[in-house]
């Protein structure tokens, strides 16, 4: 390059930066604050519930229900779900954004090289003489590269980075969700099970009615009347099992579906044990770990930080732009000259760009960027504020829960010894029919009662590790946290 050409390209840049005013960004800002979890008041709602700095959940959380079965469960839904599978390539998909946009950073150098025969009209021969014939070699590289002076090209880089571990975190939030959908299906597979059996035993209990209700008629203690109350009864408990029978292959069809398995796979799964519950405590670094551990704050983070970085990048847009091509090669008729000097050519053009005027286009893309971090920041409160609200409202249930069970396996057991009696005195010729049917009523529905108790423990329990982050953590998983000092930018 010659030195005229330099000084008048070094001039072209002090020029062009002069004049940077001419498209400005005043007055332009996002207006998101993020939330401090440590301003979220939670100690009232949460005043006596232990603390422990182990009882964060394993990754592995599930096993602590007890039973082997789910274990396998949960390992096949996390192998052959299409849900996992969708998640694997959205995560895949983010993260081929982010390597091209770090690859556009680069500059570009192709090679290019080619021959063409021709045969020339009259009117295109220099001799005036047609069926004139002539070869052209060439052999070229090109060169171009824009300079990244105001950082835009990093910033951009970051942002798609940002998005590409937000959806590398949004894949662990989705194997949470997915183990967690699995137990709490496979609970309700149990539940299923649990009310089918209460509706087999109440349809024993009404047919023991019903031939007690025979023999008194003919014995003439009842009337035909109270005898048809029974039979009544009998077809109600009757469609009450049909009903269970219904429910439980429901069950069994939505835990094959999570699996990513026909239906036929439920029909494969054994009759789950009873699982135990999750003792009732609480992370005594709560809330301010809670913010690592939960994959969707995490995610909802990067989003933040991806944001502040499409901001930045937005920004230089509006400042003068330097870019240099170059091309350098031979071309020549003859092959034996391709090579020579005189068939040697290249070309050296930078070249510097700067918005004047555009309209308002920059403006109105840097505010759409504005935007995009106020709604990155507002869901990410959005996700804190629900993180925390399910941790207490789920501890809140569990304990109260508890005494729950308790109370209603007493009301169970008086149910039962008083229908134990009650029906004594019936087959005995002393009892009276209405209090039988009232207090076989009663035991049903208490059993129930007891029954749907015991699953909603269960539920919560599930629920709790699952709001708890189910063991995830960002730095183990090899994503580091993301920094907060570009979000002040």
């Amino acid at each position: 390059m010659s030195n005229l050409t330099l000084r008048t390209s070094v001039s072209l840049v002090f020029l062009a930066m002069s004049l940077a005013g001419c498209a400005s960004y005043r007055g332009l800002g996002p207006e998101g604050t993020r939330l401090d979890a440590k301003n979220l008041q939670a100690a009232q709602t949460l005043d006596g519930v232990t603390l422990s700095p182990a009882v964060w959940p394993k990754s592995d959380w599930w096993k602590s229900l007890g039973d082997p079965q789910l274990d396998g469960l949960i390992s096949e839904a996390l192998r052959d779900s299409p849900d996992m599978q969708v998640a694997s390539a959205r995560a895949h998909q983010a993260s081929a954004a982010a390597y091209a946009t770090d690859a556009a950073r680069m500059p570009t150098v192709d090679a290019e090289g080619g021959i063409s025969r021709s045969r020339l009209a009259r009117d295109q021969s220099p001799t005036g003489e047609g069926g004139t014939y002539s070869t052209v070699r060439n052999l070229g590289v090109n060169f171009n590269y824009t300079f990244d002076l105001w950082g835009g090209q990093r910033a951009t880089w970051e942002a798609a980075l940002g998005q590409a571990r937000a959806a590398e975190v949004d894949q662990q939030a989705a194997q949470l969700t997915l183990a967690a959908d699995v137990a709490r299906a496979y609970s309700d597979l149990g539940q299923a099970h649990v009310v089918h059996d209460l509706a087999a035993d109440d349809l024993k209990r009404t047919q023991q009615m019903l031939e007690l209700g025979d023999r008194r008629l003919k014995s003439g203690i009842d009337s035909r009347y109270q005898f048809q109350q029974t039979q009544s009864l009998e077809a109600s408990s009757e469609e009450q099992l049909i009903n269970a029978a219904k429910r439980l292959r429901s069950a069994k069809i939505a835990l094959a579906v999570l699996l990513g398995k026909g239906p036929d796979r439920g029909e494969e799964i054994a009759r789950p044990k009873v699982l135990q519950p999750s003792a009732v405590a609480l992370p005594s670094a709560l809330p301010a770990e809670l913010l690592g551990r939960r994959p969707d704050l995490v995610a909802a983070r990067w989003r933040v930080e991806a944001a502040s970085k499409s901001i930045v990048a937005d920004k230089t847009r509006f400042y003068p732009n330097l870019n240099l091509s170059a091309a350098a090669g031979t071309e020549s008729l003859l092959g034996d000259a391709l090579f020579g000097s005189a068939s040697r050519f290249f070309n050296i053009a930078p070249a510097v760009s700067l918005p004047l005027f555009d309209g308002g286009r920059l403006r109105a893309d840097l505010d759409a960027r504005d935007a995009d971090y106020d709604l990155a920041v507002a869901q990410y409160n959005k996700s804190l504020v629900r993180a925390l609200g399910d941790v207490s409202d789920t501890l809140s249930q569990l304990r109260a829960i508890g005494g729950q069970i308790d109370a209603k396996q007493r009301a169970t057991d008086i149910a039962q010894d008083s229908y134990n009696t009650v029906v004594q005195r019936f087959g005995s010729g002393i009892g009276n029919y209405l209090d039988v049917l009232s207090i076989e009523q009663q035991l049903l529905q208490s059993q129930r009662q007891l029954a749907d108790l015991n699953a909603e423990r269960i539920d919560l329990s599930i629920q709790l590790m699952q709001a708890l982050g189910g063991g995830f953590q960002g730095e183990s998983q090899g994503l580091n946290t993301p920094s907060t000092a570009s979000l002040t930018e």
